[in-house]
């Protein structure tokens, strides 16, 4: 008597794996494009490249005013999605990646809930809704904590 379990993959879990490696795939080597503009000069910083360095010592908030008052000259400091304004600037552009390779994941949560619901799975549908939308406003900035 053999007990070996043979588990097949659900459509649905096939779907949200072929989203999440084409969407890793693309942040990635889209991670890899805007470093070389960042890194070849190609696009110009907003940070002196030779001068990055000697911010890595300082806490977060230090560092976006140190170089809010040297480079940006803006009127608030660059937080949450404000970033967006500045990706003319290599060492901004470089966040797009980040925040596709983060959005990914919703992406796929979304596709698969039409798939579950057509399987009557409606306990699956809701739950991954939920977890795009809390995934979602997670991401938007509309929840601030520590300030």
């Amino acid at each position: 008597m053999s007990s070996e379990n043979k588990t097949t993959a659900t459509a649905e879990q096939l779907l949200y794996a072929r989203i999440l490696e084409k969407g890793m795939y693309f942040g990635l080597v889209l991670m890899f494009l805007t470093f070389a503009l960042y890194v070849f000069g190609i696009v110009e910083p907003a940070i002196p490249l030779n001068e990055i360095a000697g911010y890595w010592r300082q806490d977060v908030h230090s560092y976006l005013e140190a170089i809010n008052h040297t480079y940006l000259h803006l009127e608030n400091l660059p937080t949450g999605w404000s970033w967006m304004a500045l990706i003319g600037k290599s060492d901004f552009l470089n966040f797009v990646p980040i925040a596709i390779l983060s959005g990914v994941t919703i992406m796929c949560y979304l596709a698969i809930v039409p798939g579950l619901f057509r399987r009557g799975d409606k306990a699956y549908g809701i739950m991954a809704i939920a977890e795009a939308l809390i995934l979602a406003l997670a991401a938007s900035g509309l929840l601030m904590v520590g300030h």
